[in-house]
């Protein structure tokens, strides 16, 4: 397998641009087969779920053209030929499940295989599940698979049991082909959730609420195929500027959304960072004197899951005391035990993380588990002495375009290799 080879010390500098976000992307792919004609989706992210979500949709019925050096991909749906996802599709990436929400828009069925994904902690789709017997779905669990059938779908009120993005996607996809007032209720606030609602009304529908608690979706009998931009990665953006952070750089982030990492950037000013902000730039300078910071994990628009890792790894280099606490995935510091292998001082106790920093960071043999602890493992790397090997990297292949290449244009000193092993 392929491994990263990083040199660390090097201080980044410069620009880097921001790709689109890959998980709004992948629901407003699966949103296209809502509509029969020629969906033209720009800056699509070239990722490698981007990638399994495009065969998803084409083994649905969909023709694809997708031109990794404009980020412009074209869906054309004539009609969905089947309503069953098999296992071989959906076994490394939870976006699959989303065809759901269009196969029982529009075909009143779906079988899709249990979905698989990163090993971060139990993520049930039974608030999916709920949500479509409220929309009058049957549900069956039958050797892997779900199994729902609906011979018409009706407008409900759902209250989630919890804040989930996929499930609020999903549902709203589901409902917007549904005669009648759909109200889902504990919504996810998410961006990504947003944008999915901007490209169904874009396409016809009537989606009200986004980025509220509440959405209240009125059916219509049709949707029609548009032209539609993807937002920028919050997530790439947020671990760019960690990046910056952690090798006490000075890098601006363009094509971005700063508003998206608004926590992100409240925590780098309290440690000391200089963060200053345009309307779709950021940029950090270093700090003199970084302070330890505690944040907690939450839904948008609290502190993101997906930058807990990679703001870990800064927390290491800043002398005092850090603490993180993880609310959303109770398996999420599979990332620790790689950097304290790098000579990082981290405790943990329940969902707590303590960590202990200044001590610079060592180069070490160490591993990916899966895509965002494998963002921590990079922004460690970079600030760590000597030369570290990154293995199991098709993780961050999962997450991140061009992960070498903007980083070398910052000035750091990273290499893909193709192959070996430890």
């Amino acid at each position: 397998m392929d491994y990263y080879r990083i040199k660390g010390g090097k201080k980044l500098k410069g620009q880097v641009r921001i790709s689109g976000a890959k998980n709004a992307a992948l629901p407003v792919i699966v949103a296209s087969l809502l509509a029969d004609g020629e969906t033209v989706l720009k800056n699509v992210p070239d990722l490698k779920d981007i990638r399994t979500i495009i065969k998803v949709i084409e083994y649905l019925g969909a023709e694809t053209d997708f031109n990794v050096e404009t980020n412009t991909l074209r869906i054309m749906v004539n009609s969905i030929k089947n309503g069953e996802m098999p296992y071989e599709l959906v076994k490394t990436m939870r976006a699959s499940v989303y065809v759901m929400g269009p196969l029982l828009a529009r075909l009143g069925e779906a079988d899709v295989s249990l979905p698989g994904g990163c090993a971060i902690g139990e993520r049930p789709v039974d608030i999916h599940l709920a949500g479509f017997e409220a929309m009058g779905a049957s549900i069956q669990l039958e050797h892997g698979y779900i199994k729902a059938r609906a011979k018409k779908m009706k407008p409900a009120t759902f209250t989630m049991r919890q804040v989930s993005v996929g499930a609020t996607a999903n549902l709203m996809m589901g409902a917007v082909l549904t005669a009648g007032s759909t109200v889902l209720e504990n919504c996810a606030m998410e961006p990504d959730v947003v944008d999915l609602g901007k490209f169904l009304n874009k396409m016809g529908a009537k989606i009200s609420g986004l980025g509220t608690e509440r959405i209240t979706i009125e059916g219509v009998k049709k949707l029609s195929p548009v032209t539609y931009t993807i937002m920028p990665d919050r997530i790439e953006a947020g671990t760019y500027l960690l990046a910056g952070a952690i090798t006490r750089g000075d890098v601006t982030l363009t094509h971005c959304v700063p508003e998206h990492i608004q926590s992100l950037i409240d925590t780098l000013k309290e440690s000391g960072f200089t963060i200053e902000t345009g309307e779709s730039r950021v940029r950090i300078a270093p700090a003199k004197k970084p302070a330890g910071f505690m944040i907690k994990t939450l839904p948008y628009p609290g502190f993101p899951t997906d930058l807990q890792a990679p703001l870990m790894a800064l927390a290491t280099t800043i002398q005092g005391i850090s603490v993180i606490i993880e609310t959303i995935f109770e398996n999420r510091y599979t990332h620790v035990g790689e950097l304290r292998r790098m000579g990082a001082d981290i405790s943990i106790e329940g969902n707590t993380a303590i960590i202990r920093g200044g001590n610079r960071l060592m180069s070490a043999p160490i591993m990916m588990s899966d895509l965002r602890a494998g963002a921590a493992l990079i922004v460690a790397s970079l600030a760590a002495k000597g030369v570290t090997e990154i293995r199991r990297i098709y993780h961050s292949d999962r997450g991140y375009e061009n992960l070498t290449e903007k980083l070398s244009a910052l000035g750091a000193d990273i290499r893909r290799v193709k192959g070996g092993t430890f």
